[in-house]
């Protein structure tokens, strides 16, 4: 409690993503955070990712509800600031990282508030974000309990694949890949037709000028022919062999 230079400026943290506090903390959400510009990118990220953690962690020790939590990320989440926006998508990565039953427990709002951040219509960096918590809050939950969520998730993850940005085109990849191994019985068959219309992007990665996103890519395609088994045609099957060959299987 009398470390006061981390405390205070993991408070000031808290005020900026909660609106649950009184009105004078409220009005210091207009100050800028005390970040020096000057500082490289990455070390000012790495910064605020410390900042998103301990926020989390005193919140919890103050053993305040997390549903109040998440409702006061619900309001971040749909805020007109991208940098809002992509911290709650961050704060939801840590929140299922950190605390997976209570994260298993109000999936709903959270699965809810991600598939938001995937469809984002201005930000890249809140899609991205959005698709690394989908991963592990799926992991979490092992894929259970999805509802529609997961032809959402599917549909979207989908058109992520082919995208410019090497970071989130890899992050689309892993997602895919998941959601063939949570496929299951109910969601086999439209997760089938969605690969099989993916093929020809999963063979294009295959080779990807990224060797991250290709090998991510050849992990996928093997979840997702394992989905299709027995309904590959012997050609395609001929083309997958030479093209995974020559991907360095």
């Amino acid at each position: 409690m009398m470390r006061l230079p981390r405390v205070f400026v993991a408070h000031m943290m808290i005020c900026s993503f909660f609106s649950s506090m009184d009105q004078t903390q409220k009005r210091m959400l207009d100050q800028p955070l005390c970040i020096p510009t000057a500082q490289p990118k990455k070390k000012r990220t790495s910064v605020i990712s410390f900042f998103s953690k301990v926020s989390w962690k005193l919140r919890l020790q103050k053993q305040e509800p997390l549903k109040n939590v998440s409702f006061n990320l619900a309001e971040r989440a749909w805020d007109p600031s991208f940098k809002k926006r992509h911290m709650a998508m961050r704060s939801l990565g840590t929140m299922a990282c950190e605390t997976p039953d209570k994260a298993r427990k109000y999936k709903m709002i959270v699965l809810d508030l991600l598939v938001h951040g995937l469809y984002d219509p201005m930000s890249s960096e809140v899609i991205h974000e959005s698709l690394k918590t989908l991963t592990i809050m799926l992991g979490k939950i092992q894929g259970k309990g999805l509802g529609s969520f997961f032809t959402d998730i599917t549909l979207r993850t989908r058109t992520l694949l082919d995208d410019e940005n090497d970071s989130l085109r890899y992050s689309a990849f892993v997602l895919f890949g998941q959601l063939a191994a949570f496929a299951g019985r109910k969601w086999k068959r439209f997760f089938t037709r969605q690969a099989k219309q993916t093929q020809d992007s999963l063979l294009t990665h295959l080779q990807d000028r990224n060797p991250q996103v290709a090998k991510a890519c050849k992990t996928t395609f093997r979840a997702c022919s394992r989905k299709d088994k027995g309904r590959t045609t012997a050609s395609r099957v001929k083309r997958i062999k030479g093209t995974l060959n020559s991907a360095g299987s």
